[in-house]
């Protein structure tokens, strides 16, 4: 369904680019949910939106690499190839529905331009009661006279799944879905992604930090860190027992309940400034691992075991 292969991005121009994200390489198969983790920061939403080429360039330049949708580069596709790639092909949830909602448009509207654009003989106001009502949002023909601000913030991600939905893609991006619900209205979105994706026969990708929704979501899981993948392998695999130093930092910093724990372990430090990275091993400044030459060593993602994949040449050392 997608296939990034060393996909490299920077934002401005000659010696003051950044490098944003370097040599990312992930795919995702038919009906497969990939989740991509990672802290803030990471170059996670920089790639999501890479896949459909959403990033304004300039100040954005894609210089290298491969975005394959179903066979088609992304990266190279015309003005026309990406009207039908954007929604046809992939749709994209966004983080905040309350900014990416059209706040002086009835959401009704927002749906049927939607269908106008992508299933023009659907564009009715029943087929728009139907994506409401698909997503769980009560009185749906009532609703669709609703304008955002009118909505709870979970009314208003249902709303945003409705006109994902809406073009009947193949491919879900799901950016940090959950990010500003509450616990209850989080599970309920969680489980509703899940159900339409079982029942549509999609592809996701989920982008978050929260390492509990992937074990709930993710077949696979590809972990991210200033910019670049540092380890990918099957969901269960990578929660059970994660290789990468950095993996494992994710995974240990994860509250437990029981565990009994003073204090939770965090983190420290934070990810590097994009136009400042280390020279070698990009987390070793935050590593208790680290050793003398990974500071200059600039460690490659290898296959380490049938399915997993890892950007540390000390990942089996057990200090």
């Amino acid at each position: 369904m997608l296939e990034i292969k060393n996909l490299v991005v920077e934002f401005g121009s000659g010696g003051e680019a950044v490098r944003a994200v370097d040599g990312v390489s992930l795919s995702i198969g038919a009906g497969e949910t990939l989740g991509l983790v990672g802290e803030s920061g990471s170059g996670k939403s920089v790639t999501a939106l890479s896949i459909a080429r959403l990033l304004a360039s300039p100040p954005a330049h894609y210089r290298g690499g491969e975005i394959l949708l179903e066979g088609r580069d992304a990266l190279r596709a015309s003005r026309r190839e990406l009207r039908e790639l954007r929604g046809g092909v992939v749709s994209y949830i966004f983080q905040d529905p309350a900014s990416s909602l059209n706040p002086v448009r009835r959401v009704g509207g927002q749906i049927k331009e939607s269908l106008r654009l992508h299933r023009p003989g659907a564009a009715t106001d029943a087929e728009a009661a139907r994506l409401l009502k698909q997503v769980g949002i009560p009185a749906a023909e009532s609703r669709m006279r609703s304008y955002p601000h009118e909505m709870s913030g979970g009314m208003q991600q249902r709303v945003m799944i409705a006109l994902a939905l809406a073009s009947e893609p193949k491919l879900l991006v799901a950016d940090e879905p959950t990010t500003a619900l509450d616990v209850t209205i989080q599970a309920q979105i969680l489980e509703l992604l899940r159900d339409v994706k079982e029942r549509l026969g999609m592809s996701m990708l989920l982008i978050t930090h929260n390492l509990g929704i992937v074990g709930q979501m993710a077949d696979r899981v590809a972990v991210m860190y200033a910019g670049q993948i540092v380890e990918a392998a099957p969901a269960a695999e990578i929660l059970r027992r994660p290789l990468h130093p950095y993996t494992q930092a994710l995974v240990n910093s994860a509250p437990k309940l029981g565990a009994g724990a003073a204090r939770l372990a965090a983190i420290a430090g934070s990810v590097p400034d994009p136009g400042a990275m280390p020279p070698g091993c990009r987390f070793e400044p935050r590593c208790g691992r680290a050793r003398p030459d990974c500071a200059g060593h600039v460690p490659q993602l290898a296959e380490v075991e049938p399915g997993r994949w890892v950007r540390c040449p000390y990942w089996n050392t057990g200090n």
